[in-house]
């Protein structure tokens, strides 16, 4: 491995979301919380499982958790009462998950990461669970090793859905991983870490329709795997850490306390074909990142923290451990690399505003492209943005993985170079070319992860088109027959349902204003 180290997010600061007047909210940690033990999810046990089938049933359920003194917050949650119990899953298995709603509105099981067919197994729009229902899809897991993740993605309350807490982690585990050197032992020397962000309002409760904002809602709260003030007890050598961008529009910069090496093993669907040392990584919404932390300069009784910027996240308290002299080799996955047709036309996919893709708000039933089943094609995906009023678009493909290729013509940056990625941090005007590869057909979102971006409209779908059946058809659901069952679970006029982005097709919501004189000044161009 090279012992370069690399000491910058690669990303130009100019660029990051606390530099902009876009509702940017410092973190602090409310009156009275007191450091507390980070909690790891829980796996989640399958119902059954015989030979290489597996059953799971996922409940979206109301609860109530403990995130502050006094009263404890209203939460949704899978099978927990916020978040979800993790979910590991292993290459080649035949998975049967049972959806089961008990929350008072209609939700989706969105697979973000895992490559599965669209638009039912996928999980997004199209597929409504209504409350009280059950829904049964199941697929062969086909991918690497990977930290993917679950979450609502009910056209267009996505982002409301999971700010109550409906996400959780799916570890996709396989032989490649078994047999490297790296820590694995999860809970002991492998932790998931979470990064959300909320707004407690009174009695400790979320108000997500107080504080929606069009152009993405900061939390000034840090809350990780649910807890406000986390520490880690360090028992061993090296650990290992899963991040996971969960915040509806934050960017994570993160650090050690000396400036501690991370070596990123991982990004969003594979581990890096070659290991990468830094000292800080950003974390965009939706975006995965795996880092080994050796912290042999350290004895019983330090603390090292984990930092965003100069908050601190996480204390990691050092223990007694045993000697670790493991090596990360040099080369830990190689990724297949599909050769792209050189006639094949490069689509040029623009995000424009906050709030369109090509020029276009989304549409439910409208097919903005198509691509051929196991046909690797470039696109070039281009962030409008001004560079004064601008900000970082994460980009994310459902259904399918891609390679990064270049950025503005240049190489990418040294972490994402060898990775199966799915969501990409694109600065404003700058093109990134990426080369995308879909292993089974359907129809498939892709947007940006700022929650409320994708709600407000900057989503657009693909279909994937197998050759032998091109004619194909895919039932897509309309928005007026969402508002009117949003209508009736919530007990309102179908016009006074609060859903921000029904405006995408000319559905705004009665009473609330998102006309640009509402937002910032970057959207007015």
């Amino acid at each position: 491995m090279s012992d370069k180290v690399y000491t910058d997010y690669f990303y130009n600061s100019e660029d990051f979301d606390k530099n902009h007047e876009m509702g940017y909210k410092d973190l602090h940690i409310p009156e009275g919380v007191e450091a507390q033990p980070l909690v790891v999810p829980p796996v989640l046990e399958p119902d059954k499982q015989e030979n290489n089938d597996v059953w799971y049933t996922i409940e979206s359920q109301e609860g109530d958790f403990q995130f502050l003194p006094g009263k404890k917050t209203h939460t949704w949650g899978y099978n927990f009462p916020v978040l979800g119990k993790t979910m590991v899953l292993t290459r080649g298995q035949h998975v049967h998950v049972t959806l089961k709603n008990s929350l008072p509105e209609l939700t989706t099981y969105h697979w973000h990461g895992m490559e599965l067919s669209g638009p039912g197994n996928d999980g997004a729009c199209h597929s409504p669970v209504y409350p009280g229902e059950e829904k049964h899809i199941d697929f062969i897991v086909k991918q690497p090793a990977a930290l993917t993740w679950l979450h609502a993605h009910p056209c267009p309350s996505t982002a409301m859905q999971v700010w109550m807490g409906l996400a959780m982690g799916v570890v996709i585990t396989d032989a490649n991983e078994a047999k490297l050197p790296i820590p694995k032992t999860y809970g002991k020397d492998e932790f998931p870490i979470i990064l959300q962000d909320r707004i407690f309002h009174e009695d400790n409760q979320f108000d997500y329709k107080a504080d929606y904002n069009a152009m993405g809602i900061f939390g000034d709260t840090p809350i990780i795997n649910g807890v406000v003030r986390p520490y880690v007890d360090v028992t061993t050598q090296k650990v290992r850490l899963l991040f996971l961008g969960g915040s509806n529009r934050r960017e994570w910069r993160l650090h050690f306390s000396d400036d501690l090496v991370m070596t990123q093993i991982a990004g969003d669907d594979s581990f890096l074909e070659h290991p990468v040392k830094l000292t800080k990584v950003l974390i965009g919404p939706g975006e995965r990142q795996q880092v080994v932390v050796d912290f042999s300069n350290y004895k019983d009784g330090d603390v090292v923290n984990l930092y965003t910027d100069d908050f601190k996240l996480v204390e990691f308290r050092i223990h007694s451990y045993e000697k670790d002299d493991s090596v990360i080799p040099d080369t830990l996955f190689k990724p297949y690399d599909p050769v792209v047709n050189p006639n094949s036309p490069v689509p040029h996919v623009t995000m424009d505003n906050h709030n369109m893709i090509n020029g276009k708000l989304f549409s439910m039933e409208r097919i903005d492209m198509k691509q051929e089943l196991m046909n690797a094609e470039y696109w070039d995906v281009t962030n409008t943005n001004d560079k004064v009023n601008g900000m970082l678009h994460p980009f994310h493909t459902h259904g399918a993985h891609f390679l990064v290729v270049s950025r503005n013509g240049k190489d990418p940056y040294p972490n994402e170079r060898g990775v199966y990625k799915d969501t990409i941090e694109v600065a404003p005007q700058e093109t990134v070319r990426i080369k995308v590869y879909f292993q089974n057909t359907g129809v498939f979102m892709y947007h940006c992860h700022i929650i409320e971006h994708e709600d407000a409209g900057m989503m657009a779908q693909i279909q994937i088109v197998d050759p032998k059946h091109p004619d194909k058809k895919y039932h897509l659901m309309d928005m007026e027959t969402l508002n009117k069952a949003f209508a009736e679970e919530r007990g309102v006029p179908e016009d006074e349902v609060f859903c921000p982005g029904m405006d995408v097709e000319g559905m705004a919501v009665k009473g609330e204003d998102h006309s640009l004189d509402a937002l910032s000044s970057a959207t007015h161009h």
